[in-house]
């Protein structure tokens, strides 16, 4: 049951391998497994109903939030997304958060932030770059040079909604690009983190 794991105090939701980026660093390439998962490669994508009935077999008080964060972007399955979170939030008191690229109006082409808007409580979003030129190098994403500001708008779009936003980096860039992220992250009014690949 892959598609829903444990990883330090949060129950993590895998819903699909898709993504529309090929980063240099990211995990997939390097691991099959995170946290309790024993291989998070799916082999077909869980329903939003296959998820919500492997919830019924833990105990949500045993966690401290519910997260959307596998092994694909999360967001390529909003639909799915959505009903789970709607599950959890009326079965528990869990906080819901989304780990994303912040591509999925590019995905759908459409406004995303406002679909999740009620159904979560709180979205991160992978900075990654500084720029342009340098998220592509990093990130490789399959829409090209429209992704780095489609991301940052994402962001901001968020940080409106939602009230609050967080962005991350990996510790792969440079000290000096990561302290440039973070004047980003600032100027959007977004929390910032740096995280380890794994």
């Amino acid at each position: 049951m892959d598609f829903m794991y444990d990883y330090g105090k949060g129950l993590y939701f895998n819903l699909t391998n898709r993504c529309p980026c090929r980063c240099t660093f990211c995990v997939r390439s390097k691991v099959d497994a995170l946290g309790s998962a024993e291989n998070l490669w799916l082999k077909k994508e869980p329903t939003a109903e296959d998820v919500i009935e492997a919830i019924k077999t833990v105990n949500l008080q045993d966690y401290n939030e519910a997260v959307f964060c596998g092994y694909g972007e999360p967001m390529e399955r909003v639909d799915e997304l959505i009903k789970i979170a709607d599950y959890i939030k009326a079965n528990s008191d869990l906080p819901v958060r989304i780990n994303t690229n912040g591509l999925g109006n590019l995905i759908h082409g459409k406004d995303t932030v406002a679909m999740i808007k009620g159904h979560v409580d709180a979205v991160s979003v992978s900075l990654n770059a500084p720029n342009n030129e340098r998220y592509m190098e990093i990130c490789r994403p399959k829409f090209g040079a429209e992704s780095y500001p489609a991301m940052l708008d994402f962001a901001k779009a968020v940080k409106r909604s939602f009230g609050s936003v967080a962005m991350s980096v990996v510790d792969v860039i440079s000290e000096a690009e990561i302290a440039e992220c973070r004047d980003i992250a600032k100027k959007i009014g977004a929390d910032f983190r740096v995280r380890g690949c794994y």
